[in-house]
């Protein structure tokens, strides 16, 4: 975008507009057009010669120096010292603080009042002269966001000390932290009277209270990761119930095949209690259903179920389980 010679809106002081927009700059214009800017309104915005007297005439307030600002490398459990910080820390007065956020909310009152203008226009778009002060604005308002929130940041450490949880590590909490700080600035209304860290350990509070409850209900959802080695062994439950299945089968031929030489109503019975008849695929008969069909009382066919499934045991400890019948151990001994 082409630029024309004009004088930048920074106190009364001269400047010459750059020719062109850096590729960068014409992304950074476009994002702040894209929404409405937000600012905490003053009357004295809109007095004559508002801006000399916020920036102009306002007393110097010492910059911080964020030198000793090492939290994740530092060790800073209880019962340890922490670095000694830098003798260059600043702690602002009331004063100071409303001068800073007078200074910064003006700064993004003129970008408002810039977007203003360029929606109202036909072209929707910004001219040279203003895509340029959209900028110089904007960037002023950064400028002295961070200067705020760089001079609070020991705030952020003294807040998440306090209130360290198990759940949150401490370096996600001044993560989180540093956040609130700066949502705290953008929110914070100076002309209320109130210092500015009474508002921020609010807000800080409360993001470190919302991020515990946010890993706290993931972790309920998903306890821990998988891990194979820490899973549970099946191999015995697959085991017997492999070798269940392998005696029920033998059983079904031993009945089939009469090896436990069953009488034809001991065989009637099993067949009709256990649906060997049918596959298995109807539900098996009661005692009382069976002694109907054989003519006899339902203890009478429990006897015979009993003794039938005692001829089937011997069968299945001789064939399946591999033990020999007593009358072959009597002829091997008498061999001997």
């Amino acid at each position: 975008m082409a630029l024309s010679s004009t004088t930048a809106p920074k106190s009364g002081k001269t400047k010459r507009v750059r020719k062109t927009l850096s590729k960068a700059d014409e992304q950074l214009l476009a994002r702040i057009l894209s929404h409405e800017q937000d600012y905490i309104d003053s009357e004295v915005f809109r007095e004559k010669g508002a801006e000399v007297s916020i920036y102009d005439e306002a007393p110097d307030i010492q910059k911080p120096d964020t030198t000793w600002y090492h939290p994740v490398m530092d060790d800073l459990s209880p019962g340890k010292s922490r670095t000694v910080k830098s003798s260059q820390q600043v702690i602002l007065t009331g004063a100071e603080e409303r001068v800073l956020f007078h200074q910064f909310n003006y700064a993004r009152f003129r970008v408002s009042e810039l977007q203003k203008e360029v929606w109202a226009s036909a072209a929707k778009k910004p001219t040279p002269e203003q895509a340029d002060e959209i900028l110089g604005w904007h960037r002023r308002a950064e400028v002295i966001r961070e200067q705020i929130a760089e001079t609070n940041l020991a705030l952020v450490l003294a807040m998440a000390k306090r209130t360290r949880m198990s759940e949150v590590g401490f370096a996600d909490l001044v993560s989180e932290g540093n956040m609130a700080l700066l949502r705290a600035v953008d929110k914070f209304d100076a002309g209320r009277g109130y210092k500015f860290s009474t508002y921020a350990c609010r807000a800080i509070l409360k993001a470190f209270s919302r991020q515990g409850m946010k890993l706290s209900k993931y972790r309920q959802r998903f306890p821990t990761d998988f891990d194979p080695k820490l899973e549970k062994s099946n191999y015995l439950e697959l085991k017997r119930e492999t070798f269940e299945k392998d005696a029920a089968d033998e059983v079904k031929r031993i009945v089939l095949d009469n090896r436990a030489e069953l009488t034809d109503v001991e065989r009637t019975v099993i067949e009709h209690r256990f649906g060997l008849e049918t596959g298995g695929q109807e539900r098996p008969m009661t005692l009382e259903q069976v002694g109907q069909i054989i003519g006899v009382t339902k203890e009478r066919v429990r006897q015979i179920q009993n003794k039938a499934m005692e001829k089937i045991r011997v069968a299945l400890e001789s064939s399946y389980l591999g033990d020999k019948p007593a009358e072959e151990s009597e002829d091997s001994v008498s061999l001997n």
